[in-house]
């Protein structure tokens, strides 16, 4: 094999330097390897992206996902100012977060507690709704139509004095 210098090879050209073909590669990256690139970061000239990609220009800041939910919404951001209407609704990582019809604040699990798919805001009957399998839950989380039989779990929402901002937590 050639003698290469630092910095002049990337990961694919490498792998394909050791016969692989491309098949092999999209397996690699298909299944999520733990490789890393050869060389400096402070030498890549395409950096990985902001590890934490709920923050920043998202408008959405802290915790979204697990059991330590606490986040901020921030409400002025082009991504989340839809909340500022009625019935609107996002969902981010694992919570879902809605402005209901008559205008208060609600924070829920995303996840069916039936068998664990995603669930969305209904403004037209004010609810939330599992499309796989017809559960109804009220906006306090609790069941309204099975199949299932646990609330989805809910979380504290408080808006700022300027209306400008949620924070959401466990």
């Amino acid at each position: 094999m050639n003698s290469i210098e630092k910095g002049s090879m990337k990961r694919g050209e490498f792998l394909r330097s050791l016969g692989l073909s491309t098949s092999t590669l999209m397996a690699f990256y298909c299944l999520g390897t733990t490789m890393t690139a050869c060389g400096s970061k402070d030498d890549d000239p395409n950096p990985d992206p902001d590890p934490n990609p709920g923050t920043g220009g998202s408008g959405i800041s802290g915790t979204t996902t697990g059991t330590a939910i606490n986040f901020t919404v921030d409400l002025t951001n082009s991504n989340t100012s839809k909340l500022k209407n009625n019935g609107e609704s996002i969902i981010t990582g694992d919570v879902l977060v809605a402005k209901t019809t008559a205008g208060s604040y609600v924070a829920l699990s995303k996840i069916c507690t039936h068998e664990g798919n995603a669930v969305a805001y209904r403004s037209s009957s004010n609810d939330v709704f599992c499309q796989t399998h017809g559960s109804t839950f009220s906006i306090a989380g609790a069941v309204t139509n099975g199949p299932a039989t646990t609330a989805l779990k809910t979380y504290t929402v408080t808006v700022s004095s300027d209306g400008n901002t949620l924070t959401v937590k466990a």
